[in-house]
């Protein structure tokens, strides 16, 4: 198991008191298997020590205004590929199938390419399997992490980490593609409200059925193993 795409995984996923409970030992496992330098897992202090001590309900407000309140912070990986073209289902149905074909199955109310699920299904990968596919995500990481940076976010030290594990050098041309995109202003609900409803996905004709994979993918859900019970984890 890769613990560190396990932890980062935890940490990127909405705050809980079991969360809170868990930083102690994520700490420990990150230093133990020493993936990151000693550089980038001090890097990592700050944000484990909020997410360890500061109150509950402002970690979660402070998760919610990033990354569920703007659409270019979120965590769907394809948001940032594919927006809301017919690309996405096709993408989306490809990743589910993806993760069946390794034997696994999402477990999580996330879409499959949240990405704190899909570092739970790479943290059971072998390393250059799980390097390769974290690496086709460089640019959409590092947009993220520059776009949290100039909110002064915690969260920025994870992107960091991530980028770290992937070995590689984001492509500037694509990363700079998507900076171009303006940030969105996660305090006028108003605006964000209407353009969810003008550009709401469907991943199957039927505008109101949802996608039969996904539902099949969600009633297989189980519990998730060595992580707070509100982690998106994948299960063999």
């Amino acid at each position: 198991m890769i613990v560190t795409l396990k932890a980062i995984s935890a940490l990127l996923s909405y705050p809980t008191p079991e969360l809170q409970a868990a930083i102690a030992e994520i700490r420990e496992a990150l230093a133990k298997e020493g993936l990151l330098t000693a550089r980038q897992q001090k890097a990592l202090e700050p944000l484990l020590h909020e997410l360890e001590t500061s109150d509950i309900y402002d970690l979660q407000e402070t998760y919610v205004s990033l990354f569920d309140r703007s659409r270019t912070l979120s965590l769907n990986l394809f948001e940032h590929v594919h927006g809301e073209s017919r690309d996405r289902g096709g993408a989306m149905v490809d990743l589910v199938e993806t993760y069946r074909a390794a034997g696994f199955e999402p477990i999580s109310t996330e879409l499959p390419d949240h990405l704190p699920v899909l570092l739970e299904f790479l943290s059971a990968r072998p390393f250059e399997e799980a390097q390769d596919m974290l690496a086709d995500t460089a640019h959409i990481l590092e947009a993220l992490k520059e776009r949290l940076k100039r909110r002064e976010s915690k969260y920025t030290s994870a992107f960091g980490a991530l980028l770290q594990v992937t070995g590689v050098k984001p492509n500037s041309e694509a990363v700079a593609r998507l900076l171009e995109i303006e940030a969105d202003d996660p305090n006028d609900l108003e605006a964000l409200d209407a353009v969810w409803e003008e550009s709401a996905v469907t991943f199957s004709p039927d505008p109101n059925a949802g996608c039969p994979q996904v539902r099949d993918m969600l009633a297989k859900m189980d519990t998730p193993l060595n992580l707070p019970p509100e982690t998106p984890a994948a299960a063999e």
